[in-house]
């Protein structure tokens, strides 16, 4: 089955894309940076520096470092951080319901067997 991936071009130097939204997903349910860049397999280091775009994106956090206490910090997910995130998944949805005939066709395409056979090296 064919799937799509969407980015979305906020500025020149900034996107969003699934990557930067799972990665949200997974602060918002672990409540921590680390721990959701190793659900990822990715640093912490990698992941902070993921936040911090975003942040420079929309000119305001997306998620913020709590303090730690008797069980160490964490970080949580900001009111701009969980719309970005449902906005994101929404038009997601949208996109892959208004493309879901055409890739359905392409797809058919796909599994349709050539009546001339196997493409040639000359085709390509």
């Amino acid at each position: 089955m064919p799937s799509m991936s969407l980015r979305i071009y906020l500025d020149p130097e900034g996107r969003i894309g699934p990557g930067k939204i799972a990665l949200l997903e997974k602060i918002g349910e672990f409540g921590s940076i680390a721990a959701a860049g190793r659900a990822m397999g990715m640093s912490y280091r990698r992941a902070w520096e993921l936040v911090e775009e975003t942040n420079r994106i929309f000119g305001k956090p997306v998620a913020i470092r709590q303090a730690g206490g008797r069980h160490g910090g964490g970080a949580v997910l900001t009111p701009l951080g969980l719309t970005l995130v449902a906005r994101f998944r929404a038009i997601e949805a949208a996109a892959a319901e208004a493309a879901r005939e055409h890739v359905a066709a392409l797809q058919q395409e796909v599994d349709k067997p050539d009546p001339v056979g196997p493409p040639s090296s000359a085709h390509l």
